[in-house]
């Protein structure tokens, strides 16, 4: 009989499926414990992995609830102290299910910046309780994540980018580990990096590249032997998938005119779990209008290796999955040996020169998001790029305006002034 870890329990389902549930003895709630109880799911390697967290959190607990020693080492910080919270937030669900992959990085570097900085009296902010950070604490804290070394910060410059990521990244920490550990903080002030005052900046607006400079690099890189890169680009421009999720297997054979669709493509959104069925062709009464016949001829040029689309030939019949930081670094290498490509051309700037021709091409806010999926129109204004194309149409609509009202205007004054005369000639005649 399989040994069960401490504190979970099996129960059989409907479908005769053995799963498993982590629950806290009945006696420590009684005593407020604040591990949640939670299912863990069928995979016995999972349930095991997961209830060791748990675990530890409780046996963290049950020693600080004795008034015991709780061994700080690298691996498991001093319960209730600032280490301990981001530890917290990285195990918890707004952490490992919204928080993109390739961001985990960005937010681990971060976290060590935060917990790193030194006080007056030399001791880390991540060994200090997380109670004794005030409201001015965090003011004091936000004037320290300012200051960087590098070329970039000299003359007395500062990282306001950073700055503002930090104090988002304490705020939020602070929300979700409150939620679950709510007797570790101030009652008073839960959250101190709420209402933190920012430093105005002039926000850098990301680059985004345009449609010849997107197929001058996907047939130069097909070229060269990488029709992945190639068809990455394309689809991330066309049909405006995250890179990440294209590299990350996303987008695979069986959206691409399936049987059931065969006019069709779908991309799956794995950000915002949302599906978007591109069509891809049109019957009129003049023929057959193909929409993506330059995107289609990029595809036809990539090799079918498994399931996903884009995937890279490991060697002995074996493909594997890009890691999209890879993917990135081959992007970088081959632009700079195409005719045509500028320096700013990523994966990124693709996509991002998509969603700008969406803006450039007049579709409604409406219509753009129907093909971005974007859910709001604050995310979907974020990508909207102010191009001389944007600023010229928008130029010309108002000059139009203005004609048209001057046109009015005169129309009217016209109409006023031969009343006018009318009436002098009526008054002259009487």
């Amino acid at each position: 009989m399989i040994e069960l870890p401490r504190h979970v329990i099996p129960k059989k389902l409907a479908s005769g499926t053995l799963a498993y549930y982590y629950n806290v003895p009945t006696k420590y709630r009684a005593l407020k414990c604040p591990i949640m109880n939670e299912p863990l799911g069928t995979d016995f390697a999972k349930v095991t992995s997961r209830a060791k967290t748990l675990n530890e959190q409780f046996d963290e607990w049950d020693l600080a609830r004795k008034g015991l020693p709780v061994s700080p080492g690298p691996i498991m910080p001093k319960y209730g102290t600032v280490d301990w919270l981001f530890r917290e937030y990285k195990i918890s669900k707004a952490y490992l299910e919204k928080v993109a992959d390739r961001s985990k990085s960005d937010y681990e570097w971060a976290m060590q910046q935060i917990c790193d900085i030194k006080t007056k009296s030399g001791d880390r902010i991540g060994g200090r309780p997380v109670k004794t950070i005030t409201p001015r604490a965090a003011d004091k804290l936000y004037d320290k994540f300012l200051v960087g070394t590098g070329k970039k910060l000299e003359g007395g410059r500062q990282r306001l980018r950073t700055g503002e990521k930090l104090i988002g990244l304490c705020r939020k920490a602070w929300r979700v580990v409150h939620r679950l550990f709510p007797d570790e903080f101030d009652k008073d002030v839960p959250n101190p990096w709420t209402g933190v005052t920012l430093k105005v900046r002039a926000k850098t607006v990301k680059p985004a590249v345009t449609r010849d400079e997107v197929y001058a690099f996907a047939w130069g890189a097909i070229d060269k032997g990488y029709p992945e890169a190639a068809a990455t680009a394309v689809i991330c421009f066309e049909w405006l998938q995250r890179p990440e999720n294209v590299a990350g297997g996303h987008m695979t054979w069986a959206d691409y005119r399936a049987p059931s669709a065969p006019s069709t493509i779908r991309v799956v959104h794995h950000k915002t779990g949302t599906i978007a069925p591109h069509p891809l062709e049109e019957p009129t009464d003049e023929g057959l209008v193909r929409f993506y016949a330059d995107a289609e001829e990029v595809l036809a040029k990539l090799p079918r290796l498994g399931v996903a689309m884009i995937l890279r030939d490991a060697g002995d019949g074996q493909a594997k999955l890009w890691r999209y930081s890879s993917l990135n670094h081959v992007v970088a290498r081959l632009r700079k040996g195409i005719d045509g490509v500028p320096t700013h051309f990523t994966l990124d700037a693709c996509r991002h020169g998509g969603l700008t021709e969406l803006e450039e091409a007049e579709l409604t806010d409406g219509q753009g998001r129907a093909l971005s999926t974007h859910k709001t129109q604050k995310a979907y204004e974020g990508y909207a790029k102010r191009t001389a194309k944007r600023m010229l149409s928008a130029t010309r609509k108002r000059h139009a305006h203005v004609l048209a009202n001057e046109a009015a205007t005169n129309v009217q004054n016209e109409q006023q002034n031969g009343v006018q005369n009318e009436n002098r000639r009526a008054g002259k005649n009487s």
